[in-house]
């Protein structure tokens, strides 16, 4: 596996292989890497000649200094778990290489309502940040496809947005979510999870599964009120939103059955975890 730190080494590596008509995946990351990144790598391994993998915690997409002070880096046992897996290439770059001339707050894609409500609305300015360094990352990667994962649902509509807005000629996989034996979603914020916080953790993917085995049975605003009971009486989390929403639209569905998912978003232990599921 090939390491790049330097924008103008990733660029020439990127124009040869291009120049041998090599067709290259992209999966872009913020470190502290899991099952659920690797099996990105995987998927693109299998779909790509290349596979590219860059990490970077982006500052600009984190609305709480806190948040990014306590984001874990795990630089080394990241480089050694892409390095058993088929990943040719990581790009490792610093802050100054990603925004050499700092980062400009005013430079904003117009996305519309998609990027207003739900995280929009609990995070301002954090898809502003994500846009910002997704675009600057796929102008030096130039993959052909691009992989994210299931789990940062409302991202992923964000990106696929970018992209068309854009023209870029990228095709996006949204690939599915990675989940441990319990039902929890792979995340690198688990890592900041202590083991008491593990069981109330669950309750997010119980309340979203409970929902989706009894989608048919019930209307929605019954599945949203009972799945909401399941964190009720419980000071160590605290939930935020719970939704059945358009696939596309990300608007609220109150009887609609069809295009649908279901997100969440609950702080616990300070944690503040995310997750989603596919209803139809």
């Amino acid at each position: 596996m090939l390491i790049i730190k330097k924008a103008k080494d990733l660029k020439s590596n990127i124009t040869s292989l291009r120049k041998q008509n090599k067709k290259i995946g992209f999966v872009p990351t913020m470190g502290a890497l899991h099952q659920g990144h690797i099996s990105l790598i995987d998927k693109a391994s299998e779909e790509n000649d290349i596979v590219v993998c860059s990490i970077f915690v982006n500052p600009s997409q984190f609305n709480q200094k806190e948040d990014f002070d306590k984001y874990p880096i795990t630089t080394s046992s990241d480089i050694d778990k892409l390095i058993k897996s088929p990943c040719d290439i990581l790009y490792l770059p610093s802050l100054d290489e990603i925004y050499p001339d700092g980062w400009n707050s005013e430079a904003k894609l117009d996305l519309g309502k998609l990027a207003t409500i739900w995280e929009g609305e609990f995070r301002p300015g954090h898809f502003d940040g994500v846009v910002q360094v997704v675009g600057i990352l796929l102008e030096m990667v130039l993959p052909n496809n691009l992989y994210l994962g299931q789990k940062d649902f409302q991202q992923c509509a964000i990106i696929k947005k970018l992209i068309s807005i854009n023209k870029y000629p990228i095709n996006t996989i949204i690939c599915e979510t990675k989940r441990e034996a319990s039902g929890l979603a792979m995340s690198s914020r688990n890592a900041r999870l202590k083991d008491t916080d593990i069981a109330d953790a669950l309750i997010l993917s119980k309340s979203l599964f409970f929902i989706k085995n009894n989608f048919e049975k019930l209307n929605n605003e019954e599945l949203i009120s009972q799945a909401k009971s399941m964190y009720a009486n419980n000071d160590n989390i605290k939930l935020e939103y719970l939704a059945i929403v358009d696939r596309d639209s990300l608007e609220s569905l109150t009887t609609e059955k069809n295009n649908a998912v279901v997100l969440v978003v609950a702080w616990v232990g300070g944690v503040r975890l995310i997750d989603n599921v596919l209803l139809s």
